[in-house]
């Protein structure tokens, strides 16, 4: 039998009886100047290229998680609500700063 909980509360969640819910958050690091420049001189393409032949196992897999990374995550009922209300987590109570007038 699969076991599942919750990656936030870390609640048994029950697969045959409860609501599981699966997050996937993909994040990709925005290269929108380097996509024109590659487009404009496609020689970029063989440079970068002869760079990622040249590094080694280490550099390419810390430069792999600065260009892409794939998280996913199980979600109690709960724990799903409370996401879906604030996927990034962002303080609900921040002072706007108005002057008092």
């Amino acid at each position: 039998m699969i076991h599942y909980s919750c990656d936030r509360c870390k609640r048994d969640i029950d697969g045959s009886t409860d609501l599981r819910y699966t997050v996937t958050v993909e994040i990709e690091a925005a290269l929108d100047g380097l996509d024109h420049e590659l487009v404009d001189d496609p020689d970029h393409l063989d440079d970068i290229q002869d760079m990622l032949d040249s590094a080694d196992d280490l550099c390419s897999s810390v430069f792999d998680d600065e260009v892409y990374q794939r998280k996913q995550f199980d979600l109690c009922k709960d724990c799903f609500r409370l996401y879906i209300k604030n996927p990034l987590s962002r303080e609900t109570n921040i002072p706007r700063g108005f002057s008092k007038n």
